[in-house]
């Protein structure tokens, strides 16, 4: 009996990792009706993580009252896995870039409700927080969230503030002693799959800025402050995290769980890998599908289909990715980080606007006829 692994990301705009892993385990058994499936629909950190998580290892989820992108209360949620050990959290479930659709200011968006879900998650006594990083509306480098949590930010005045983007050149002091000693205790890994520093031109400010709605004039307004809020940094907690790669993640919240966490940067893929105990799972498997909606050459930074292929390398397993889009040039390097092969959903050449509505179908063909070539090689022939 063969054993297939389906671990995709989505094919954004088009299906969801779940349904990608429906299709192919459907598929598979019209070729191979005695076939074993293992089905692990994957986030790297952004929208649908949580879920991904939690159908992936029959979690749960809580749902609390938290503060929105500019302190409105909402509803978020955040899921339990591993019996309630670990929680997974999204930073975008409460300071995403869809909860201010219009009204997008970096100035003023906070991750204070970020702080809370985190928090909520320390009532429940777990041991380990998995924080995705991304499709945040923020810019505070997390002091939001650290404020939630007991962290005292000063001005010159000595009074006690919630910085937001707007104001990070304001803080004076940092203190950390109010901040919830449960905090120390527990493991905190932040999801972070991009190495953009806090600041400068290749930083947060610049390079995220103006999808949260910075123009130019307030880009360069938030990166000087950014810059001042780094330097307090040094000064106050001894921490020179400015030119850290992935610091700048989610407006620099990559920064501000390392400085006021504690926590470990890593990579999406990875924390997905090893918290779905990925290398006993494809072990006994003779072949790993995964996929995104695109390869390209940023793929080999460390995506999901790379991620998964230089796990999958020592294991001897083959990995087969089933993109939704283009295939792009120069991925060469990837065959040689444990991918076997690449192919793409798209059957005929058609505009993304037209075959994104034939997803469904493409990829049940492509499957099938993947599918059809494994059998066909694996039968005994004279």
């Amino acid at each position: 009996m063969k054993k297939f692994l389906f671990m995709p990301d989505s094919f954004k705009g088009t299906l969801s990792s779940s349904d990608i892993c429906a299709i192919l385990e459907q598929t598979a058994r019209k070729i191979f009706p005695d076939v074993k499936c293992a089905l692990i629909p994957v986030a790297d950190g952004g929208e649908g993580s949580v879920d991904c998580f939690v159908q992936a290892l029959n979690g749960s989820k809580v749902s609390c009252k938290v503060a929105g992108p500019f302190f409105e209360k909402m509803e978020a949620q955040y899921g339990l896995i591993h019996g309630g050990s670990t929680a997974v959290i999204e930073m975008a479930a409460c300071a995403g870039l869809p909860l201010v659709e219009n009204c997008r200011n970096p100035l003023k968006a906070t991750t204070f409700g970020v702080g809370e879900l985190i928090k909520d998650a320390l009532d429940k006594k777990v041991k380990t927080i998995i924080l995705g990083l991304g499709g945040s509306a923020t810019n505070d480098a997390g002091c939001g969230a650290a404020a939630a949590l007991g962290v005292k930010f000063l001005n010159a005045k000595g009074e006690s503030f919630i910085p937001a983007g707007g104001n990070l050149d304001e803080v004076e002091k940092i203190d950390l002693s109010g901040l919830d000693p449960r905090v120390k205790d527990t493991e905190i890994i932040a999801m972070c799959d991009i190495d953009n520093p806090m600041t400068g031109t290749n930083g947060a400010s610049y390079i995220f800025g103006p999808q949260k709605g910075a123009d130019p004039d307030m880009v360069k307004l938030l990166d000087g402050k950014m810059k001042v809020l780094a330097e307090t940094m040094r000064r106050e907690l001894k921490q020179d995290l400015e030119n850290v790669p992935g610091s700048g993640a989610a407006g620099a919240m990559g920064a501000g769980c390392v400085a006021f966490f504690n926590a470990r940067l890593q990579s999406g893929i990875d924390t997905v890998l090893d918290a779905t105990h990925f290398d006993e799972t494809a072990a006994d498997a003779d072949f790993i599908f995964t996929g995104e909606g695109r390869l390209d050459s940023q793929s080999l930074q460390g995506k999901v289909v790379i991620g998964i292929s230089r796990r999958a390398k020592p294991l001897g397993v083959p990995v087969i990715a089933i993109v939704g889009g283009a295939i792009d040039q120069g991925l060469e390097p990837g065959y040689d980080m444990g991918l076997s092969a690449v192919f793409s959903i798209n059957r005929l050449p058609e505009d993304f606007s037209v075959s994104r509505h034939k997803s469904r179908e493409n990829l049940t063909a492509t499957a099938e006829n993947i599918f059809r070539l494994i059998k066909c090689s694996t039968s005994n022939t004279k």
